[in-house]
């Protein structure tokens, strides 16, 4: 017997074997170090905005979620666990959401409105609000797509004066909006009431918009109809903050026949207390004869979503 083909044999068999394990582990090392990229390129790189069920907020991207938890990584790179019975909402953000230093800032909720005005922004489907003013609520809903209406009184519920507004999107930065105001002297005298017809073009997004209305306002009672009055106005706002939004408004009644005419200017901060709620105050100034004067009592206005 040759012993020595032999022993070749199982040498040789031996470095095949050897050979066979280390291609299948340079072949294992080679899959997942492609699986491990693939999985990174796929990785979502989207920032979200996670609305809690207390009112609180984060900011980051999302490392994983399942069923119990989710696993966000922040902007200043930590990794929070967050159970999910305690998330409300999850919305992507863009990159305009974000100001220059980096922080979110994220739309004004309440951008469809000014103090009195509205724009040609519409309220998002589902999130109806009201406002409460010292001399009574307002209320707000989304009844439709680009529809809206509302109620407004005092709290003796005199006057009681209905709202609607259906809005068009022009173009991505502008709505165009008609709508109308009517109202009566409800119980105190049915009979007695008035009605604002208007229309306003409005540039901008719910972040910072600027607006322009027009309209013609006039009352009807026991002598008739009044002959009315032109009105125009020129309002806007801006969130600089996340917590603070810029504020103003105005209200001008051109001159008639009888009629000097004058303006109500009202600009105003609106601060943002969580996601649902925002308290908004100013002062007003009445334009009389060329004159400024100061109207001493505050606008002080509260939202909240409904």
């Amino acid at each position: 017997m040759n012993f020595n083909v032999k022993f070749d044999n199982i040498t040789n068999h031996r470095i095949n074997m050897k050979t066979l394990f280390f291609t299948l582990l340079l072949s294992s090392f080679t899959f997942l170090a492609v699986a491990q990229n693939d999985t990174i390129s796929k990785q979502d790189t989207t920032s979200y905005r996670i609305v809690k069920t207390d009112g609180g907020e984060l900011i980051g991207r999302i490392l994983s979620q399942d069923a119990r938890e989710l696993l966000l990584l922040t902007e200043d790179n930590r990794q929070i666990y967050i159970p999910q019975h305690v998330i409300q909402k999850i919305i992507a953000v863009e990159a305009k959401d974000f100001n220059t230093k980096g922080e979110f800032i994220g739309e004004d909720k309440f951008s469809t409105r000014y103090f009195i005005s509205t724009n040609g922004l519409p309220i998002k489907k589902g999130e109806n609000y009201i406002q409460w003013n010292l001399f009574g609520p307002d209320l707000q809903f989304a009844v439709a797509d680009n529809l809206g209406a509302g109620v407004m009184t005092s709290w003796f519920g005199i006057p009681l004066v209905g709202t609607i507004k259906k809005s068009w999107q022009i173009n991505e930065t502008t709505h165009f909006a008609l709508g109308g105001l009517v109202g009566t002297g409800s119980w105190a005298n049915i009979g007695v009431g008035g009605a604002l017809p208007f229309a306003t073009i409005s540039s901008g997004n719910r972040r910072s918009n600027i607006a322009f209305s027009g309209g013609y306002s006039f009352l009807w009672g026991d002598d008739g109809l009044d002959g009315g009055t032109f009105m125009t106005s020129i309002a806007g706002m801006t969130k600089v903050s996340p917590k603070i939004s810029l504020v103003f408004d105005s209200f001008i009644f051109l001159p008639k026949e009888n009629f000097d005419g004058f303006a109500i200017l009202i600009p105003g901060v609106r601060w943002h207390q969580d996601e649902n709620k925002a308290l908004q105050f100013g002062f007003a100034g009445l334009i009389v004869n060329g004159s400024l004067v100061p109207v001493p009592m505050p606008f002080i206005q509260w939202y909240r979503t409904l």
